[in-house]
């Protein structure tokens, strides 16, 4: 049996053929990004319902299929040629390791008979750099064997904890056809439809313990991380939740597990909270809790045990379909290895009789958020991040109508303003790299959550800094028409290391963080004229009145749309000197 070309001509079956039809078999239907000389051997359009996004930098197609994996739960694919383009994609794939995403990331590799690493042009040793940075990593030896790489690199990146899988394709043997049965059959796809994870004997028990403690706290707990959400648990912790009358504070990523406004959610933390309102935030939210359920907690999230480990002694529960990674970090009082929604499930059944909670409240800490980002202040030296976020909150919700919609992050200081304050009212309706934080992370990761929610809202928010490291890629939003609504927040400065310099030296060393003011006098890079090269309409705006004009008309358009706003950090607040540096 032979394929015919779009020409009309007779074509063997080969590799490529092959691995596009498997891929397509286990659901994925978007490959992100750049290919080079094999392009003699692969043609992506040549499996109907697979498209192929091309991006500008191979980071941005790693982050994007990562975003997109982690928004549908399933597996998605990114693509690099061979030598630097693998080394560029290395960063997409050290995302999705560390934030948790089931992608599928493949790269040319030199012709079989010259793979001499380091030796050949461009040949460098791709299984090798890619086992650091994913859970699987082959390279393909014989083309009858693609169907079984693909089924592993499948298999291994659904387990948790979640991740990528990474395989290497010499060029030739992606358009051979040797050794291949075109009247083969193979087995069925079998994508698991949630991740895989691993489950203690008898945990059971262990979660009769955790029930226990809960039966007898006084003002218990629950911190969810990610994990929860994968489990497809999140509805049985609210309705638990709000059965026991327990608050829920999450994760960066795990935003949204309860909606905005529930009165059970206590939001998300992070270690910068307490500098960035000049309030003493964990101490409220933990101080009292005698009680910590982490419910899918990763420590790779970037919530840390010291943030809880606040006021009086507490007992924690770890819930995980992962055994304990670092147990002498979080060393919990009952350890329940398990998948989430099993647990959570066990512990409703087991806690029926339980009468709802007296919790801790929590009024002070959301009066002073709420006077916060309220600020009605005109700085001269440029608008607040607050004032900023509290813009997008607003029309964000304006353009939802539902509830719905996605606000992403980029890396840096502002980050952490959106960790505390963006809307999210759906899980991952906040997105941000918790686990790598890469400059850059922003474009691709709109992109991504703008494909998986067609219909949804996207917002970006990124700094000057993290914007231009990828910037390029604002031509690809500008391709593909995607109504992402970008604000840079623009001080001409790395931010986040400037506070660290204060904090270690109390002063700043001005060349290792300052961008330069260019010719324009309107910053080191004009975003809004950059925007505008790349085929977006953008505009510049200085005040909250004229944000959220230009955001509301930004999300009225259906087509990108960039806005640059001039801001300033205050480092005083007495809250920056307790971080560790």
């Amino acid at each position: 049996m032979s394929r015919v070309s779009t020409a009309g001509v007779a074509t063997s079956t080969t590799t490529a053929h092959l691995l596009l039809k498997r891929l397509k078999e286990h659901g994925i239907d978007t490959v992100f990004g750049v290919v080079g000389r094999e392009a003699a051997s692969i043609l992506f359009d040549e499996e109907e319902g697979i498209d192929f996004v091309l991006t500008r930098h191979e980071f941005t197609a790693g982050v994007a299929a990562d975003v997109l994996a982690r928004i549908s739960g399933r597996p998605a694919a990114c693509w690099a040629t061979l030598g630097p383009g693998m080394t560029n994609l290395a960063t997409g794939m050290a995302t999705s390791v560390l934030d948790r995403s089931p992608v599928i990331a493949m790269a040319a590799q030199s012709e079989s008979h010259d793979i001499f690493p380091n030796d050949t042009h461009q040949c460098l040793d791709l299984v090798k750099i890619a086992e650091p940075v994913s859970k699987y990593a082959v390279e393909l030896e014989r083309p009858k064997e693609i169907v079984d790489l693909v089924d592993s690199a499948i298999a291994n990146a659904m387990s948790e904890p979640v991740g990528p899988s990474f395989i290497s394709l010499p060029v030739d043997l992606l358009g051979s056809a040797e050794g291949i049965d075109p009247d083969a059959s193979y087995a069925p796809a079998r994508t698991p439809k949630r991740p895989v994870g691993a489950t203690q004997p008898g945990w059971e028990e262990y979660a009769d313990e955790a029930a226990a403690l809960v039966r007898e706290a006084s003002n218990p707990v629950f911190v969810v991380g990610a994990a929860a959400i994968r489990a497809g648990a999140v509805e049985p912790i609210r309705l638990l939740a709000e059965r026991l009358n327990i608050p829920v504070i999450t994760t960066y990523i795990a935003k949204g597990v309860l909606p905005q406004d529930h009165e059970l959610n206590y939001g998300a933390v992070t270690g910068y909270m307490d500098g960035i309102l000049g309030f003493p935030a964990l101490e409220t939210l933990f101080g009292s809790a005698d009680v910590i359920l982490t419910l899918g907690y990763d420590y790779a999230e970037d919530l840390r045990p010291s943030m809880w480990n606040r006021g009086i002694e507490k007992k924690t529960v770890r819930v995980s379909p992962t055994f304990n990674p670092v147990p002498r970090i979080y060393a919990p009082t009952v350890d329940v290895v398990t998948d989430v929604r099993a647990f959570v499930d066990h512990l409703d059944a087991a806690t029926q009789e339980v009468p709802a909670k007296d919790r801790h409240d929590i009024t002070p800490l959301r009066e002073r958020i709420k006077e916060f980002l309220a600020d009605p202040e005109s700085y001269e030296d440029g608008m607040r991040v607050h004032q900023v976020m509290d813009s997008m909150n607003t029309v964000m919700e304006e353009a939802a109508g539902s509830g719905r919609g996605t606000i992403v992050s980029d890396i840096g200081f502002f980050r952490h303003y959106g960790v505390l304050f963006a809307r999210a009212d759906q899980p991952f309706g906040f997105l941000t790299s918790a686990g790598c934080s890469s400059f850059g992370y922003g474009i691709p990761a709109a992109i991504g959550a703008q494909l998986a929610r067609p219909e949804e809202p996207t917002f970006l928010i990124a700094g000057d800094g993290g914007f231009h490291s990828n910037s390029s890629d604002l031509e690809t939003i500008a391709r593909l028409n995607l109504p992402i609504v970008t604000v840079v927040v623009n001080n001409d400065t790395n931010g986040l290391i400037e506070l660290y310099q204060n904090i270690g030296h109390s002063r700043s060393h001005d060349p290792a963080i300052k961008f330069g003011q260019g010719n324009s006098g309107k910053g080191a890079v004009d975003f809004v004229l950059l925007a505008q090269a790349n085929g977006v309409e953008a505009e510049r705006v200085s005040t909250r009145e004229g944000l959220l004009a230009a955001l509301r008309k930004g999300a009225s358009l259906g087509r990108p749309y960039l806005i640059e706003v001039p801001i300033s950090y205050d480092f005083s607040s007495a809250g920056f000197g307790a971080l560790k540096v």
